[in-house]
């Protein structure tokens, strides 16, 4: 399994966004690996750590979220790899609902995510960022 982290969705996932996608609300999974020093495109010094960076596009994010009816519903530090293999793990998890694919879309468009998104770019080392709908789970015993 090739596992490649980025900081920006290529134009055929970009593209996903405007198709109707599931009814209901989509949850997204987000790992993230943060830079151990936060890195701004337009050169600014800065004294952040990548997390840091991050927690301001977190705590900008979260507005915009609430205005388009999502909220952030988990955010944790990755401790450990449990099961499986990965060369590297990632520093964080978040999961992100929105009441649609569309409203994350709406979301991604405006004003105020263009000025957060210096924030998330300088702090990011990548990220991968997983759709998920909630369903009825059969058999609850993992």
């Amino acid at each position: 399994m090739k596992v490649e982290n980025k900081v920006r969705p290529n134009q055929e996932q970009m593209a996903g966004f405007s198709e109707a996608g599931p009814d209901g609300p989509i949850y997204m999974v987000n790992l993230l690996r943060f830079k151990h020093k936060a890195e701004y495109q337009d050169g600014r010094a800065t004294t952040l750590s990548g997390r840091g960076a991050y927690d301001l596009y977190v705590e900008g994010v979260s507005k915009l979220l609430a205005e388009v009816g999502g909220s952030i519903v988990f955010n944790g530090t990755v401790e450990r790899l449990m099961l499986g293999e990965v060369e590297d793990l990632w520093d964080s998890i978040a999961i992100a609902m929105y009441p649609s694919r569309g409203a994350m879309l709406k979301m991604m468009m405006t004003d105020g995510m263009q000025e957060i998104s210096a924030h998330r770019e300088a702090g990011l080392e990548g990220q991968l960022n997983i759709e998920t709908t909630s369903g009825e789970i059969p058999n609850p015993c993992v």
